[in-house]
């Protein structure tokens, strides 16, 4: 057998990823498996935004584009930008269309970082950070997120992991796993320490349009000092269901997105035409009412969840700010974070991730997506509660 390379053999699976795919695979054998770990919600792309897309193939919107992306994407992204965000962006030189998030986080990685910078992260943090960080050369520097801090970073501990070789800073709000939206002032914290240290902010926006309560996402390119140093990565995979498009934006400083195109004719040439296409009826206006009435129900069942979970002893959970995972804290029952999901899809087959996937600082917890159907969610607590209970004292 061929030997692999290094970053290949040092790099884990996608433990998110891992868990949809091991819950499908018990689908195909005939298991009925609830599946809580992706972030995926239960409905599908918007009708409208499909249609624009199918109209695009057939009228042979099929071939390549410019490598930036379309001017008509780039355009409605610097819309968007205005209307909801409060930032004014030039669609010829600050923005790149990106196959999601993921993929503009490659793309930012390999234009701002050499071999051996460090990336400070969020510990916990989304699962790929770190590896992705690690394939394009860097090394990740997690910084833990405290429980009593309502998972924000303290800002000693922030600065204190910052080193001769801090390059960039990456983070994510609204947070995933834990659901933290940041402020104005967690946001001001973190510009001032970018500033003194000269360093590069990537922020993942992925669910902005997903906040609950009175929260309200603000983007950190907005913040005083930080429009010429701050990656804006953005995309449509979760807010709009939109997830197997693989499309998105970034919107940074012209330099680095000229970087980024670069790349970019090199490894995909460019995002998909026609999913451009449906991006764009997604991305000019306001969203629709009957879009702005799911992300409601999102948040009914958000609610939802946590308050049938937080009934269960010696388990309890926080209600998201934003995003729709329930960051459900296990520690009491003194069992780690994958046994008991391993457990959970084994015996009661129902699908979440554990906790330490995201970093140490996520061991004694699970999380769970709340936006599966109704019918999902009911059936699916019902089959949590049964197991919790086996792990609760005995009287």
């Amino acid at each position: 057998m061929l030997t692999l390379a290094k970053r290949i053999l040092e790099t884990p699976a996608s433990a998110t990823v891992l868990m949809a795919d091991m819950a499908a695979k018990l689908r195909r054998e005939g298991i009925d498996v609830i599946d809580f770990s992706a972030g995926r919600a239960a409905e599908h792309s918007p009708d409208y935004v499909n249609i624009a897309a199918a109209e695009a193939v057939v009228a042979g919107d099929t071939h390549q584009t410019m490598a930036q992306g379309k001017p008509e994407y780039r355009e409605a992204c610097a819309k968007k930008l205005q209307r909801e965000n409060g930032i004014e962006a030039d669609p010829e030189t600050s923005i790149i269309a990106t196959l999601g998030c993921k993929h503009g986080l490659t793309l930012s990685l390999l234009t701002t970082v050499d071999p051996g910078d460090e990336v400070i992260v969020e510990n916990p943090c989304f699962v790929s950070y770190r590896p992705t960080i690690g394939l394009c050369g860097g090394k990740a520097v997690p910084v833990p997120l405290h429980h009593e801090n309502h998972f924000r970073w303290d800002s000693k501990e922030l600065e204190a992991a910052i080193t001769d070789r801090t390059r960039a800073i990456l983070f994510c709000s609204p947070h995933n796993p834990t659901g933290a939206v940041h402020t104005e002032s967690d946001l001001d914290r973190l510009a001032e320490i970018a500033c003194k240290h000269d360093l590069i902010v990537i922020t993942d926006e992925i669910y902005e349009r997903c906040t609950w309560g009175d929260r309200r996402h603000i983007s950190l390119a907005t913040r005083p000092g930080m429009k010429d140093r701050t990656i804006t990565l953005m995309g449509l995979a979760k807010t709009l269901s939109m997830g197997g498009w693989r499309i998105g934006f970034a919107y940074a400083p012209e330099n680095i997105i000229a970087g980024m195109t670069k790349i970019q004719q090199h490894l995909i040439t460019c995002a998909g035409s026609f999913t451009q296409t449906g991006a764009i009826k997604a991305l000019e206006d306001e969203p629709p009412v009957e879009v702005k009435n799911l992300w409601q129900d999102w948040e009914k069942r958000c609610r939802h969840v946590v308050t049938e979970i937080n009934k269960i002893p010696n388990v309890s959970c926080g209600y998201p700010e934003g995003g729709f995972f329930a960051w459900i804290n296990i520690k009491d029952i003194g069992v780690n974070s994958t046994s008991i999901a391993d457990k959970l899809l084994r015996d009661h087959h129902v699908a979440v991730v554990p906790g330490v996937a995201f970093g140490s600082q996520g061991e004694g917890y699970l999380r769970m997506t709340c936006v599966r159907s109704w019918d999902e969610i009911r059936e699916g607590l019902t089959r949590f509660k049964e197991a919790m209970y086996e792990y609760a004292p005995k009287v």
